[in-house]
């Protein structure tokens, strides 16, 4: 299976015993959107529901931090999805949220991992099959194997600015990158990590939603001044859409990239990180 499947593909393979499918939809409080109402009204069919804020440290002052393994081993079990199986994340999200929890899964050890390409909205425009109400699933059992590399933290990120052999890639709009818009979290800086390029993930994807691919996807990171041949730090608001940064490295094959979970939420409260303003 590959990291991205067509709606094709999927429609195929749909009632596979080993196939697993997952709405990882995430919307921010002020979006006024109810995620969950939204899977219960309409899902692709056999799709479980996997709510970002309840697998993530509630210990944890930043949102949407990596939980405890064993915390997301629960969550992945009482939603049926267990070792040995194929995993196909898709969301319904301005902010695809089907990367982060693609890059969780394979964070914690999973090994077949994809990604729906355009999402429920490719899927209802062919007019293809939904179906409503909550499914019901018999728990999996599911091995956590954390990658403690998959992610950084800030103490490293402190640790790396001002050198020329990474990349820091921030995935927010324009406008909360350069500071003139402010963040929609209270108590949190405007502004981005200095020395960071910015590009903001819609860049990454076509009109009908899919995933830009080869020259295309690789000249929206060209565009932001990205260099593809240093490791690559990605981060973002609170770590969803940074994944999709990681995500579209990945499709153009490259493997160095790591993910700062904590992100600005994290960088942006603490008064004694530093802070560039402007594009």
């Amino acid at each position: 299976m590959d990291s991205l499947v067509s709606t094709e593909w999927l429609a195929a393979e749909l009632g596979a015993p080993d196939l697993k499918v997952i709405d990882a939809t995430y919307f921010m409080p002020s979006d006024g959107r109810d995620a969950r109402a939204e899977h219960e009204a309409a899902h692709i069919p056999g799709a479980v529901f996997l709510d970002i804020e309840e697998v993530s440290d509630k210990d944890s002052a930043s949102p949407h931090m990596l939980p405890p393994e064993h915390l997301f081993a629960s969550r992945m079990q009482s939603l049926g999805l267990g070792d040995g199986s194929r995993f196909v994340v898709y969301d319904n999200s301005p902010y695809r949220s089907a990367a982060r929890v693609w890059w969780m899964l394979r964070t914690y050890g999973a090994h077949y991992v994809a990604i729906l390409d355009g999402g429920l909205q490719k899927w209802q425009a062919e007019g293809r099959t939904v179906e409503s109400g909550r499914v019901h699933v018999r728990h999996g059992h599911f091995t956590p194997l954390l990658d403690r590399k998959a992610a950084v933290d800030k103490g490293f990120v402190r640790s790396i600015l001002g050198s020329d052999g990474y990349e820091i890639a921030d995935a927010r709009g324009a406008g909360r990158f350069s500071g003139d818009e402010g963040e929609p979290r209270p108590g949190i800086a405007s502004g981005h990590i200095p020395g960071s390029k910015n590009l903001p993930q819609g860049r990454l994807f076509n009109p009908d939603n899919s995933w830009k691919r080869g020259d295309s996807l690789r000249e929206a990171f060209d565009t932001a001044g990205i260099d593809l041949d240093k490791p690559m730090i990605t981060t973002c608001g609170s770590g969803i859409t940074a994944a999709v940064l990681l995500f579209g490295a990945h499709l153009l094959g490259k493997q160095d990239v790591q993910l700062y979970d904590g992100s600005w939420s994290e960088w942006g409260a603490d008064p004694e990180t530093p802070k560039e303003h402007g594009a």
